[in-house]
């Protein structure tokens, strides 16, 4: 059996790489950051790699379950966090059980329908610890979960966006839209993005997370509405400007209708660069297929400092999704590549 054929057998089963481990069995230290689908995509990846994973998850959804369970309870959103939780979840029949039942959502004509069973759970440990981070380890020891989440801080947000042309007959015109449901499909330009409460606090686990990291994954997800919150926590941001762990930004494979729609790859590295001017990064990732124009990317990266990698990350389908056994490889070769030199080496 073959090295490569061997890390792929890895990769398929979930099982950490033994390219991840250093000369004493350590592994990197991954914090992951992102909200949604697209931070799923990225800890379903990482998880099949390293052992030491850590989430950091946006807490601005106002929509479905999550929506409704914030106005009526005035707690965080869940909604982020569970996908998250159930991402980690592992492949063999208890991980699958426990990620298929709390992503599971009710279906009737009463108050408990489109709730997921997970967001139920998340909040009614909220409720009975009083703690948010003890929660959530909590759920995730019950789920036999690979790695931990955390929420970016610890009180609701909104987030409110800038945009021109909302209003298709005053297309020059900026205005002010409210809401991460609302933002994540809004017509026109997104030229900003803020949080209310401005400068809100970061969750003291998550800052102590990424100060200690090796590496620090940025997306992929809704730009806009999951990828640059994080980049709006003052603690956060200096925690990912400060640390000595090396920054991977990794790209959508297409732009979301709607919040980003005909961006190019570069661009959304300028509206990164707009809202964190002082971020420098180690790698960008893209998909190969994405990328009409990998000069231009270039380009964009070389002002943050970073090199681009292109890979084949996308799966197999028309569904714009990330394949979980490529995208692993992918940060497994940037970990062995780009690596600094540091403990789990």
């Amino acid at each position: 059996m073959t090295g490569r054929t061997f890390r792929l057998r890895r990769l398929r089963t979930g099982t950490p790489a033994p390219s991840a481990r250093g000369p004493r069995g350590a592994q990197p230290k991954v914090v992951a950051l992102g909200g949604g689908h697209g931070l799923s995509a990225s800890l379903t990846s990482l998880r099949r790699i390293t052992g030491d994973l850590t989430a950091v998850v946006t807490v601005a959804d106002d929509g479905g379950s999550s929506g409704r369970l914030r106005e009526e309870l005035g707690v965080l959103p869940p909604g982020d966090l569970r996908k998250a939780l159930a991402a980690l979840c592992g492949d063999d029949e208890w991980g699958q059980t426990w990620s298929h039942v709390i992503q599971h959502r009710f279906e009737s004509q009463g108050d408990l329908h489109d709730h997921a069973v997970g967001n139920l759970l998340i909040v009614a440990l909220w409720e009975q610890l009083g703690d948010h981070v003890k929660a959530l380890d909590l759920v995730g020891k019950l789920l036999g979960a690979h790695g931990r989440v955390l929420p970016m801080s610890a009180v609701p947000l909104e987030l409110q966006a800038l945009v021109r042309g909302h209003d298709p007959a005053r297309p020059d015109d900026v205005e002010t839209v409210r809401g991460q449901a609302t933002v994540a499909l809004t017509r026109g330009e997104v030229q900003s993005v803020h949080l209310v409460p401005p400068d809100p606090p970061a969750v003291p686990e998550a800052v102590r997370a990424v100060m200690d990291a090796d590496w620090v994954v940025l997306g992929p997800g809704s730009w806009f509405s999951s990828v640059i919150p994080h980049l709006l926590v003052p603690e956060l941001l200096t925690a990912l400007v400060e640390t000595r762990a090396r920054r991977v930004l990794s790209l959508n494979l297409a732009p979301q209708p709607g919040e980003t729609e005909g961006f190019s790859p570069q661009r959304h590295l300028e509206v990164l660069a707009r809202h964190a001017p002082k971020l420098a990064l180690d790698v960008v990732l893209a998909d190969r297929a994405a990328v009409p124009d990998s000069d231009s990317l270039a380009e964009a990266a070389k002002r943050f400092g970073a090199a681009v990698e292109l890979a084949p990350v996308a799966a197999h389908d028309s569904s714009a999704t990330h394949d979980p056994e490529l995208l692993a490889a992918a940060y497994d070769r940037i970990f062995r590549m780009h690596g600094r030199i540091g403990p789990w080496r």
